[in-house]
C-alpha cells in the first residue's frame, strides 16, 4: 500500500512543481534571415526542450520566477544562450538569430560519420537552395547558379542550358527526387526557351557533380544535378513577382505529419528582355508550368514506409513576328552594317508531362529498399514562314549631313525559311534501388531500371536564297521517324571506411540499348583521405569510364536520318583534388582545388548554333579535355557566404575524313590534308563565376547580390564548310548582374497554425547586365556581290533593371 502511494506522490510531484508555468516563444533564424528548421531550444541543465517547425517557431513552457537559461542548438550553427525569467502565465518573445559555424562540420567529418560531406566524393558541390531565389537573374532561373561554379559554362542569360568541363548541354544528367528530367528536343534558340524544370520554391537540397561520379548515377558524360524537393512538416506559401514573371507555392502537412503535399506554379514572359535584341518585332512568348509532390507516411513506424508522387506539367509558347534588324559590325575604320526587313512569323509549341513515383521501405535498420516509376509525354511543334530581304552596306564615317548612313550597297537578296516540325516523344521507366549497410563503415548500394522509349518525328523544312534575282534552294529536309526501343541498366556498388580519415568507394554500371544492342560495361573508382596532422585538409581522387549510349538527337544526322548502327559515346575520366579548410578574418572559408582529364573515343561530332545541337550521326571522332578547377567560398563578409571560381580547360578533337585545302605561295589550291586536333565547339579557355554577397554591419536585412560571370570566346566557323569548322575564335562572355534588396518581417501568430498571415516580404531591385555588354551567342552569314562571306553577329540583350518581391507566408 506504501509502495503504491509513493508512486502516486511521485507522478503528482511534477504536476505541483509545473503548475505555476509561464511560456517562451519565437523564432530561430540563420544570418539571412531564412528559418531553422529542426532546431532545438531547450533548458539548460533540464529536460525540457522543443524543436522548431518549418517556419523556425517554438514555443516553449517552463517553470515560473525561476532564473533558467535558454540554450539554442543547430548542427553547423553556434550555440546560444540567453537567460531568462517569466511570471506565471506570461508569454514571453525571443527571437534567435544563429551564425555558422562550420568548425563544428569540420570535427564530424574528421570522425567520417555525415554521409553528406563532400571531402569524401569527387567533384560534388552542395549548394544552399535559398541562394537561388535571390540570385540576381534575368527570370530567376535556378541552373544560372550553377554559371558560378568552376567548370561550368553558360554563355547566354536566356538559356537554362549549362556545358560541364568540355561537354554539351545533352550530356548532363539531372535527377528531381530520383526521377531522371529530360530536355525539350526541337529548341533552337534560347529566346524559345521556357523555365527550367526545377522550381527553386520546393528545393530542400542541391547536389552537384562535374565529373567522376559514382555508379548509382546514370549514363552521361559530364555531369550530375541531383534535387530533393521538400517534404513539408506545417503550412507555409510564398508569392514571387518580377517585370519577368511570378510564382507562387504551397505546402502543408496534416496534423500527424503523415500526409504532405508541396505544390508550385510559375509563370515566366520575357518579352520584356527580348525588347533589347537585335530584331525588333512582335515577341509573344508565354511559358507555364505547375509542380505537385505529394509525401504520404505509409507504415505503423514514422518513416519507415513511405511514398512520393511527383506531378509535373510545362506550357510553353513562343510566337514572334519579326519585322526589322539593323546590325553594325567591322573596324572602326571600315565598319559595315546589315539591314533586314522581315515578313511572316514563327511558333514553337511545347507541351510537357512528366509523373512520378518513389516507394520506400526501410526493411531493418540495415537494409533500405526503393521502387520507382517514371513517366514523360512531350509534344513539340515547330511552325515558320519567315521571308527575310537584306541589305549590305558600307558605312559613311567621314561625311558630316550623312555620317553614320549607308554609303554603298556590298549586297542586296532575301531569304525563305519553313518548317513544318512535329515531334512525340514517350518515356517509361521502373527502377528498383537498394542500400545494404553491412557495418558502421561498409555500405552496398545495388539497382535495377528499365525503360521504353517511343517517339515518332516529323520533319518537313526548306529554305532558299535569291540574290540578284538568283534563287537557289539553300536546304531541304523531309522525313518521318519512328523509334520505339527498350534500355536496361544496373549498377552495384561499395563504399568502404578503412578508419575514420579514409574512405573507398568501387563499382560497375551496366547498361543496354535494345537499338544497336550494344552491352556497356563501365567500373568506376573513388577514394579520398583526411591527413592525420593536419585534418582541414583533405585529398581524393577518381578514375572511371563513363558512356553515353545515344539518345534520339544523336542519332539523327544533318539528313534527318537515323544511324542504327551508332554507338555509346565513351569517355574515360580521371580526377584528383583536395579541400582545405582554413580561417581569414576569424572566419571560415573552404578552398576546393580539382585538376581532370577526359579521354574520349566513339565521339559524335555536333555543330553548335545558339543553343541548337546538330549532330552528325556518325562515331567517326576522338577527343579529350583537360583542365583545372579551383574555388574559395566562406562568409567574406560575415554571415554572408560567397564564392569565386575559376575553370581552365582545353577541349579538343580529332574528326576523321575532315581535311583543310592546302595553297601554295600563289594562291593556287594544291591538296588537302587532315586538320587533326581543333578546337570542340566547347572548347573555353578560362571561366571565371563570382557570386558576392553583402550587408550593412547593423541591418542584415538589406542586402546586396552580386553575380559575375567572363568566359573567353568560343569557336565558330561558317556553315558548310568544313575546312572552316571551329576556325575562328569568338569574342568572350562578360556579364555582371547586381540586386540590392531588403528583408521586411512581419511576424506571424504563432497559437493559431490555420491563420494564415504574411511572414516577411522581400523587395529587390536588380540591375542586369550593369557593363551592357555586347555578349554574341552566334553569327548569321551572308556573301556580297564579290562572293566573300560575312560573319554578322548576333546579340544577347543589354542592360535592364528588374524589381522583385517575395512574400512568405
Amino acid at each position: 500500500m506504501h509502495r503504491y502511494l509513493a508512486v502516486w506522490l511521485l507522478m503528482l510531484l511534477p504536476a505541483g512543481v509545473f503548475a505555476q508555468q509561464g511560456t517562451v516563444k519565437g523564432t530561430v533564424l540563420d544570418s539571412s534571415r531564412q528559418p531553422l528548421e529542426m532546431a532545438t531550444v531547450g533548458v539548460q541543465g533540464r529536460t525540457l526542450g522543443v524543436q522548431t517547425d518549418a517556419q523556425g517557431r517554438y514555443s516553449l513552457k517552463v517553470p515560473a520566477t525561476e532564473d533558467l537559461v535558454l540554450v539554442v542548438r543547430y548542427l553547423g550553427y553556434k550555440q546560444q544562450e540567453r537567460s531568462v525569467q517569466v511570471e506565471a502565465g506570461q508569454e514571453l518573445v525571443l527571437d534567435f538569430v544563429l551564425e555558422a559555424d562550420p568548425q563544428q562540420l569540420r570535427q564530424v567529418d574528421v570522425r567520417g560519420k555525415r554521409e553528406d560531406d563532400t571531402r569524401e566524393q569527387v567533384s560534388v558541390t552542395r549548394l544552399d537552395p535559398t541562394l537561388t531565389k535571390t540570385l540576381p537573374s534575368a527570370f530567376g532561373d535556378f541552373n544560372m547558379i550553377l554559371a558560378t561554379l568552376p567548370g561550368v559554362t553558360s554563355n547566354n542569360e536566356l538559356s537554362s542550358t549549362y556545358s560541364v568541363r568540355g561537354g554539351n548541354y545533352d550530356e548532363n544528367l539531372v535527377y528531381v527526387n530520383g526521377i531522371e528530367i529530360y530536355r525539350p528536343f526541337l529548341i533552337s534558340a534560347a529566346q524559345q526557351e521556357g523555365l527550367s524544370f526545377v522550381n527553386p520554391d520546393l528545393v530542400a537540397n542541391v547536389e552537384f557533380s562535374s565529373g567522376g561520379w559514382q555508379p548509382k548515377y546514370g549514363d552521361k558524360l559530364s555531369s550530375v544535378l541531383n534535387i530533393q524537393y521538400k517534404r513539408p512538416t506545417s503550412f507555409a506559401g510564398s508569392v514571387t513577382g518580377s517585370l519577368t514573371g511570378g510564382a507562387i507555392h504551397l505546402e502543408e502537412a496534416s496534423k500527424n505529419k503523415r500526409v504532405s503535399y508541396l505544390m508550385g506554379l510559375r509563370h515566366k514572359n520575357s518579352q520584356y528582355m527580348l525588347q533589347g535584341l537585335q530584331v525588333d518585332g512582335q515577341y509573344r512568348p508565354v511559358f507555364t508550368d505547375g509542380q505537385v509532390y505529394l509525401s504520404f507516411d505509409l507504415g505503423r513506424q514514422p518513416e519507415r514506409t513511405t511514398l512520393g508522387l511527383l506531378g509535373s506539367y510545362a506550357r510553353n509558347n513562343f510566337r514572334v513576328e519579326p519585322e526589322t534588324r539593323t546590325t553594325t559590325f567591322g573596324t572602326r575604320q571600315a565598319p559595315l552594317r546589315l539591314l533586314v526587313a522581315y515578313d511572316g512569323q514563327e511558333n514553337m509549341e511545347y507541351d510537357t508531362y512528366q509523373v512520378g513515383a518513389n516507394l520506400s521501405h526501410q526493411v531493418s535498420d540495415n537494409l533500405l529498399t526503393e521502387f520507382i516509376v517514371s513517366g514523360v509525354h512531350s509534344l513539340e511543334r515547330e511552325f515558320r514562314d519567315i521571308e527575310a530581304a537584306y541589305r549590305l552596306c558600307d558605312v559613311n564615317t567621314l561625311g558630316r549631313n550623312d555620317m553614320g548612313e549607308c554609303l554603298r550597297d556590298r549586297g542586296i537578296g532575301s531569304q525563305f525559311d519553313h518548317a513544318r516540325n512535329a515531334l512525340k516523344a514517350m518515356v517509361l521507366a521502373a527502377e528498383s534501388r537498394n542500400t545494404w549497410r553491412l557495418s558502421s563503415r561498409s555500405t552496398v548500394l545495388a539497382g535495377a531500371k528499365a525503360s521504353l522509349e517511343r517517339i515518332n518525328d516529323r520533319l518537313s523544312e526548306y529554305g532558299f536564297v535569291d540574290s540578284s534575282d538568283f534563287v537557289t534552294m539553300a536546304y531541304t529536309l523531309n522525313s518521318e521517324l519512328d523509334l520505339h526501343t527498350q534500355r536496361y541498366n544496373g549498377y552495384v556498388q561499395h563504399t568502404y571506411e578503412l578508419d575514420s580519415l579514409k574512405t573507398f568507394t568501387y563499382g560497375i554500371r551496366a547498361s543496354y540499348w535494345s537499338y544497336n544492342n550494344e552491352l556497356t560495361i563501365t567500373p568506376r573508382v573513388q577514394y579520398s583521405f583526411i591527413t592525420r596532422r593536419n585534418p582541414d585538409l583533405s585529398f581524393k581522387a577518381a578514375v572511371g569510364l563513363y558512356y553515353q549510349p545515344p539518345f534520339y538527337r544523336e542519332l539523327r544526322n544533318f539528313q534527318g536520318e537515323l544511324n542504327p548502327d551508332l554507338k555509346a559515346q565513351r569517355s574515360l575520366h580521371a580526377v584528383i583534388g583536395s579541400d582545405y579548410l582554413f580561417k581569414a578574418w576569424d572566419r571560415d572559408f573552404k578552398l576546393t582545388t580539382e585538376a581532370y582529364y577526359k579521354h574520349m573515343t566513339n565521339v559524335v561530332p555536333y555543330d553548335l548554333d545558339n543553343v541548337r545541337l546538330r549532330y552528325y550521326g556518325q562515331n567517326n571522332a576522338k577527343a579529350y579535355a583537360a583542365g583545372l578547377d579551383v574555388r574559395v567560398n566562406g562568409e567574406f563578409i560575415k554571415g554572408a557566404e560567397s564564392w569565386l571560381s575559376l575553370g581552365l580547360m582545353q577541349t579538343r578533337e580529332n574528326v576523321q575524313g575532315d581535311s583543310s585545302l592546302v595553297y601554295n605561295s600563289s594562291g593556287e589550291i594544291i591538296g588537302s590534308r587532315n586538320r587533326g586536333y581543333m578546337r570542340r565547339p566547347t572548347d573555353q579557355l578560362v571561366n571565371i563565376g563570382v557570386f558576392f554577397q553583402d550587408h550593412l554591419p547593423d541591418n542584415p536585412t538589406i542586402r546586396m547580390y552580386l553575380n559575375a560571370v567572363y568566359g573567353s570566346g568560343l569557336p565558330f566557323g561558317p556553315p558548310n564548310r568544313p575546312d572552316f569548322r571551329n576556325a575562328f575564335s569568338g569574342k568572350s562572355y562578360k556579364r555582371v548582374d547586381i540586386g540590392f534588396s531588403k528583408l521586411i518581417a512581419l511576424g506571424d501568430d504563432l497559437t493559431d497554425r490555420k491563420k494564415v498571415s504574411l511572414e516577411s516580404l522581400w523587395i529587390g531591385l536588380e540591375v542586369l547586365n550593369i557593363i551592357d555588354a555586347q555578349n554574341r551567342i552566334s553569327y548569321s552569314y551572308v556573301t556580297d556581290v564579290n562572293n566573300l562571306t560575312y560573319a554578322i553577329p548576333n546579340f544577347l540583350t543589354g542592360r535592364r533593371v528588374n524589381l522583385r518581391f517575395i512574400a512568405r507566408f
